[in-house]
């Protein structure tokens, strides 16, 4: 492949990749590769055209200043495993390092430079300091490729001020998760269901706003199910709760009414009286959704509730999903979340995984990632674009 997304040939050229490479790690061990996995096919691609690859990327939220704790050290061998040659890594961004890195490439070698968020230019709200650090970046090379779709709803430098520098390309990670956002937002087929969890009604507001608009029906669970039982007048005990947001449900609830969107809550819940940590065993109890103890709080939708959801899904032809359904990384608290995934992978059309927590579960509940439509890389730029924001990087890389 000689022209990739119209920067004519690059063999020979430097080209900065901005890769989405922030996974969990456990000290220095990578716990869940997805992302990096994901990251390999343009990565590839660039390099077997004969491109001089510089992959930049961030990992976890270091504030402009370096953290050995989120070195992408680790990525960078992983990603070596998986392209099947040496990855070089450079110990900065775009220091002396950084420039002998690049200097060193030859046509079709790899390199990934240090975390991009160790430089405070990355993330400044001041126009001129992110202009200032994506100059040093382009310095480096001599064309950009946007890869990493789980920061195009950032306005950062090597997300956005960067693509304003060079020649510019999408790659094809994040073109393919473009495209299955608009095949949920511009006529989806019907039915359409919307599975949303996690713990936070704030999170997910915007989307929600949206959805009632579109979707035929919502299914709702995670900790933000409880904001939706106490605005219908129910006891939650010690669960999870947004006071401040009861009236915005209850706006919802009445909209949904009036829409005709089912929107779809659990029948019962898993409850115990402590947040599991540390050593203690959990105490898994099922209850009634409208019996929660005041001495407990909820951590899974119960099995009643996963077979109500999962017959919810069985006729869908779309369906997306964002947030587990319970503190899944728990045994006691993870059927929820599996049975949502198992109704997921039967569906009959489009079944999306929206990202973050909800493509973490899906693996580590042991299934098998191709029988799923799409998992997506982004759970916060996927959930702006199903509100109907400007992710601004896209926008940036369409002017």
């Amino acid at each position: 492949m000689s022209d990739y997304a119209g920067l004519g040939d690059v063999a020979g050229k430097r080209v900065l990749v901005r890769s989405d490479l922030n996974v969990p790690l456990d000290g220095t061990e990578i716990t869940d590769d997805g992302r990096i996995r994901a990251s390999v096919p343009t990565i590839r691609a660039l390099a077997d055209a004969g491109a001089r690859v510089v992959v930049v990327a961030h990992l976890g939220r270091p504030k402009g200043a370096v953290e050995e704790r989120y070195s992408l050290s680790p990525v960078a061998e992983r990603l070596g495993e998986l392209l099947g040659q040496e990855v070089a890594f450079a110990t900065d961004t775009v220091g002396e390092a950084a420039r002998a890195t690049v200097a060193g490439l030859a046509d079709g070698d790899v390199a990934v430079l240090e975390n991009v968020r160790f430089n405070p230019g990355e993330t400044s709200k001041l126009d001129e300091e992110r202009a200032a650090f994506a100059a040093d970046l382009a310095g480096l090379v001599d064309a950009f490729v946007s890869d990493g779709f789980g920061v195009v709803h950032r306005k950062q430098a090597s997300v956005y001020d960067v693509a304003q520098l060079l020649p510019h390309a999408m790659g094809g990670l994040v073109s393919a998760e473009l495209d299955v956002m608009r095949r949920l937002t511009e006529s989806p087929e019907r039915p359409y269901v919307v599975v949303l969890g996690g713990s936070k009604v704030s999170d997910k507001l915007g989307v929600i706003d949206n959805l009632l608009g579109k979707a035929d029906k919502l299914l709702i669970g995670g900790g933000m199910v409880f904001t939706f039982l106490r605005a219908q007048g129910l006891e939650v005990g010690k669960s999870l709760l947004e006071e401040d947001q009861l009236d915005t449900v209850r706006g919802y609830l009445d909209r949904a009414r009036e829409t005709g969107v089912e929107i779809v809550l659990p029948v019962d819940v898993v409850v115990d009286t402590e947040f599991p940590s540390g050593d203690r065993e959990p105490h898994p109890t099922v209850v009634p959704a409208d019996q929660i103890p005041a001495d407990s709080l909820g951590l899974d939708i119960g099995p009643a509730s996963g077979e109500a959801f999962a017959a919810a899904l069985s006729g869908a032809h779309t369906v997306f999903w964002n947030g587990p359904m319970g503190v899944f990384e728990v045994a006691a608290f993870a059927e929820g979340t599996r049975a949502v995934a198992q109704a997921l992978t039967e569906v009959d059309g489009l079944s999306v995984v929206g990202g973050g927590d909800s493509a973490a579960a899906v693996r580590a509940l042991g299934f098998d990632e191709a029988a799923f439509g799409h998992i997506s890389t982004g759970g916060g730029a996927s959930l702006e674009y199903l509100e109907g924001k400007e992710l601004p990087g896209i926008k940036v890389l369409e002017d």
